[in-house]
């Protein structure tokens, strides 16, 4: 079978038949109005216009992009829809779920009732004021995705914590909050330190754990960029990806023609779980090369010592045996590392979703530290964010532990006292909604149920939640499950560009964009801020705080700029139209925000994610396909790897002969939490032991089990075995 080229014809067909879909004047509206890319964190639209980057580069657009707008400028459901049960509806797949329509109005479920039914605003926010003036605040838990706005981010967990509690949080604690940590405890900062300029002039860019080709799209230009300049690219990815073999830029007519450009210069593929490994023998070949930055390592970091003398007592064959790769392999991958000047280092949540995913990020940065790559330009860390804004809803304080001085700026401006008890993360809040310590929750977009581990366990935890608020654009899985005893509510929300008031995102660059809104499409939909803001005045009447001043976007920045450290220049962004990068995060020079002012070497010893030999001898990793994002399904095939159904398992050739398969066998894959039944199994180039599965399907398999310091579950590390299915 011959591999599949990322982009191509086929990516631009696509895109059109999706935009004669929902038609020519919506799409070119849409993406060319300045709002900010509802997809990736990666930087396109704001005040340059929709289809341009923080660069100014056009067109800055990407079959993402084109995706999420078209479940947005769709009509709203028909009212016959929820004439059918619960029962009915989660017999659509969240595809066709998606694609069904908008929600156009309040729907409302009781406890033991079997469907919806349409409610009016002002029944529903008064039903809502009154569960949550009904619940023990300690009982209660606020969430946001990150496709919300920095202004509906901060009313968010402002209106959680005038209510009374600090169970506060996002999404990030399901992907980069091991990044957070990670880079926190080595160079005092947990985002990226670059910028999107930085990539025009580096000469050598890893991708570790990520597959950009699918979910970061417009990165793969850079990445082409640095190779048309005579740069390398370096891929570290037990998967070997089509997209990051190949890609057919659609803006270059050159890579168009010739079938694809050729991407990764070199490509490593250890085992899953085995990238510390790897890194430590990266870093051991490049001491030995003597291509270490000594005279930075002197000036301006500390522990590099220790972390020479554990590289020192590390084994090529203990590296080997763990990571998969050869010692050649490595050592030819430091040698292009040696001879880098300007380097970036960028990872997804392959690196961050394993009980260890902190350690792995606190490696990639030992590995950047070790040759003097970060604090400067065009060389640095870059974590690849999926969500759009996911960054700014922590910036602006979505999380459940706030610095003090955020606190102390926060009473301080508003006047008030804030509750000091500390707060639930997201898997610790549904922990407690399991053991019945959760009485009611605010769910603001993204699908909890969906993008939780063990599913079954999700289920039930969601369904002991008594009372559920949801605010939504489309209904998903996560509004069906988890609800038949308990009661939900769900409100129809704008969609970014549908917002009546400006509103503003960060992207992964920690630059802030303002997006314009502005296009009606639904008639009774209404704007998250505003929503908050009622639900809060109704909530509190008596509170030290008149929220309903907040429904005006422009008081939210003004208390933004005057409570969070960096956001200072988002007090005049409405009027002056000036997008910037947050203060204090870019690192072009060595200074260092750690206590001591140098970057921090961390040492650990390698992990044995591996599963022994008996009940479950594969590790599988679960991933993400072209045709969706986050939990969102556009497509029911994967057309960067060979056309597979989302109801597959992806094998090494090796592994499915030994357990004496065929491609296109039907089989289950079991772990101790749970089974996958009737999946085809189909051969991928993966090392043999390592196997992949679609998220959010697999998560049936995925063990509750977190990395200890920053609670990001383990969903890339799952022992499995693959059994013959009786499923045909």
């Amino acid at each position: 079978m011959a591999e599949p080229v990322g982009g191509g014809p086929k990516k631009v067909l696509y895109t059109l038949a999706t935009v004669r879909r929902i038609g020519l004047m919506n799409s070119a509206k849409a993406l060319s109005a300045r709002n900010a890319c509802k997809a990736c964190g990666l930087g396109m639209g704001g005040q340059r216009g929709g289809m341009t980057n923080e660069l100014g580069e056009f067109p800055a657009v990407c079959n993402k992009s084109v995706q999420a707008q078209s479940t947005d400028i769709q009509p709203p459901l028909p009212p016959a829809f929820f004439d059918h049960p619960l029962g009915e509806l989660r017999e659509l797949t969240p595809r066709e779920l998606e694609h069904a329509g908008r929600l156009g109005n309040p729907i409302h479920k009781s406890a033991g009732e079997d469907r919806y039914r349409e409610v009016s605003w002002d029944w529903a926010l008064d039903r809502a004021a009154r569960r949550l003036r009904d619940c023990d605040p300690g009982r209660s838990f606020f969430y946001s995705s990150g496709r919300s706005s920095n202004e509906s981010g901060f009313l968010l967990q402002l209106l959680a914590r005038l209510y009374g509690t600090n169970n506060v949080n996002n999404c990030s604690y399901y992907c980069h909050q091991a990044t957070s940590v990670g880079l926190g405890s080595t160079i005092g900062t947990g985002t990226a330190t670059v910028e999107l300029d930085d990539l025009s002039a580096c000469d050598l860019v890893f991708v570790i754990g990520a597959n950009p080709a699918s979910n970061h799209p417009r990165f793969i230009h850079k990445l082409k960029a640095c190779r048309d300049r005579g740069g390398e690219v370096v891929v570290i990815n037990p998967a070997r990806e089509p997209g990051m073999v190949r890609f057919a830029v659609p803006k270059s007519a050159r890579s168009m023609i010739a079938g694809g450009t050729e991407i990764a210069s070199a490509y490593l593929q250890p085992h899953i779980g085995g990238d510390l490994a790897l890194f430590k023998g990266l870093a051991k070949a490049v001491l030995a090369a003597g291509a270490e930055d000594r005279d930075f390592l002197r000036d301006h970091c500390e522990g590099s010592e220790a972390f020479v003398a554990d590289l020192e007592a590390t084994t090529w064959a203990d590296i080997e045996a763990a990571s998969g790769v050869a010692r050649g392999d490595i050592e030819r991958v430091a040698d292009i590392y040696a001879r880098a000047e300007r380097a970036v280092f960028a990872w997804g949540m392959g690196m961050t979703h394993h009980a260890f995913g902190v350690q792995n990020v606190e490696y990639i940065a030992n590995l950047a530290l070790l040759r003097g790559m970060v604090g400067r330009r065009h060389a640095g860390l870059l974590p690849l964010r999926g969500h759009s804004n996911v960054q700014g809803i922590g910036t602006i304080g979505v999380k459940p532990v706030l610095a003090e001085e955020v606190f102390a700026r926060m009473e301080s401006e508003l006047g008030v006292s804030l509750p000091r008890a500390a707060g639930m993360d997201t898997l610790a809040g549904l922990e407690a909604a399991h053991a019945g310590g959760i009485d009611a929750a605010c769910l603001v977009g993204g699908n909890l149920y969906g993008a939780t581990p063990d599913a079954e366990w999700a289920r039930r935890a969601l369904e002991r939640i008594g009372f559920k608020l949801y605010l939504t654009t489309t209904l998903n899985q996560g509004h069906l499950y988890g609800i038949d005893d308990s009661e939900a509510l769900v409100l129809p929300v704008c969609a970014r560009d549908e917002e009546p008031q400006s509103t503003t995102q960060e992207s992964m660059f920690n630059y802030v964009r303002l997006s314009d809104g502005g296009i009606q499409r639904l008639a009774n939909a209404r704007s998250e801020v505003a929503i908050l803001a009622e639900l809060g005045a109704r909530l509190l009447p008596d509170g030290p705080v008149d929220l309903r001043r907040f429904a005006d976007h422009e008081n939210l920045r003004q208390a933004i700029a005057a409570t969070v450290p960096g956001m200072e220049d988002l007090r005049d962004i409405g009027v002056a139209k000036r997008e910037f990068h947050v203060r204090g995060r870019l690192l072009h020079s060595p200074a260092f925000r750690t206590d001591s002012g140098r970057a921090r070497f961390q040492v650990h010893p390698i992990p044995e994610p591996r599963a022994a030999a008996g009940d479950f001898p594969l590790l599988l990793a679960s991933v993400r396909s072209e045709g969706q994002f986050n939990t969102i399904i556009y497509e029911e095939r994967d057309s960067y790897r060979y056309s597979a159904p989302r109801d597959s398992v992806l094998v090494s050739p090796r592994d499915l002969a030994a357990l004496g398969l065929a491609p296109g066998d039907r089989v289950d894959v079991v772990s101790d939490v749970g089974r996958m039944r009737g999946v085809t199994a189909l051969a991928f180039d993966l090392p043999p032991g390592n196997v992949l599965a679609y998220y959010p399907e697999a998560n049936v398999l995925c063990q509750r089990r977190v990395d200890p310091r920053s609670r990001t579950p383990n969903f890339k590390s799952v022992p499995v075995r693959i059994e013959a299915s009786r499923e045909r």
